[in-house]
């Protein structure tokens, strides 16, 4: 069934209309009609089942009938803090963690950052919201404004969460530091750019608590270390391996 991402809360048995980027892509890429249905994503993350009254380029009316169970989310809250990548190796992150239930996306500026700012914000918070739609996902992964590393690092707060920031030259396998992570509901994951992070930054995010691995001798390129990452983590803590 299809499904819409909402940016509001709705009730049962009530009207919805929606204007803009929706109603043209409920009219003119999904050519939907009156009186076909679909599935409604509030932003609570409740799902509801509904049917089109009207639908144009410009404003399409819905008709909520009733809530309905969402695809269930991972019980793992995963923040990817990727380190800022150029062009579409960025958009490719954005894509497969939202598709691999990565609840926050944190772009990173570090040392090595090929780009140290960026206007691509909207963008991949589309990619975001098309990605989780398209995998069955009761919630967008939320992609939030690029940051400073050491800001992004003194953010993190180990009381609650477990952090693994990821150096080729670390000792830790990852496996041991997923070890040390049991028993915590978040998980952050902080993989660097193109050229990595530099000692310094690992240092200071080792004295925040962060755990140092590395993902074998192999050297990953940026963008397959990130979803390597999020893959393995989802698989031993979270619901990738089916036991959950």
């Amino acid at each position: 069934m299809t499904r819409i991402f909402i940016e509001t809360t709705v009730r049962e048995m009530s009207s919805l209309e929606l204007t803009g980027e929706k109603a043209r892509y409920l009219s003119t890429v999904l050519r939907l009609s009156p009186g076909n249905k679909l599935s409604v994503i509030d932003s609570s993350g409740s799902a509801y089942l509904a049917y089109i009254v009207s639908v144009s380029k410009k404003n399409a009316v819905l008709h909520i009938e009733e809530i309905s169970a969402p695809a269930p989310e991972s019980p793992l809250d995963i923040t990817l803090m990727q380190g800022l990548l150029k062009g579409e190796k960025m958009e490719f992150i954005v894509q497969k963690a939202s598709e691999l239930g990565v609840r926050q996306l944190f772009p990173v500026i570090a040392e090595r950052s090929q780009i140290q700012e960026t206007r691509k914000l909207q963008r991949w918070k589309k990619i975001a919201e098309e990605a989780s739609r398209q995998c069955g996902r009761a919630v967008v992964t939320r992609v939030l404004e690029p940051l400073a590393l050491i800001d992004a690092i003194h953010s993190f707060d180990n009381s609650s969460s477990a952090g693994i920031i990821f150096w080729e030259h670390a000792d830790l396998p990852f496996s041991s530091s997923l070890e040390k992570c049991k028993g915590k509901k978040q998980i952050i994951l902080l993989t660097g750019p193109e050229g990595g992070f530099s000692e310094k930054e690992v240092g200071r995010a080792a004295n925040k608590g962060f755990h140092v691995t590395c993902m074998g001798k192999r050297i990953l390129r940026a963008e397959t270390a990130a979803i390597a990452a999020i893959s393995v983590t989802q698989y031993v803590l979270g619901d990738l391996s089916g036991r959950s």
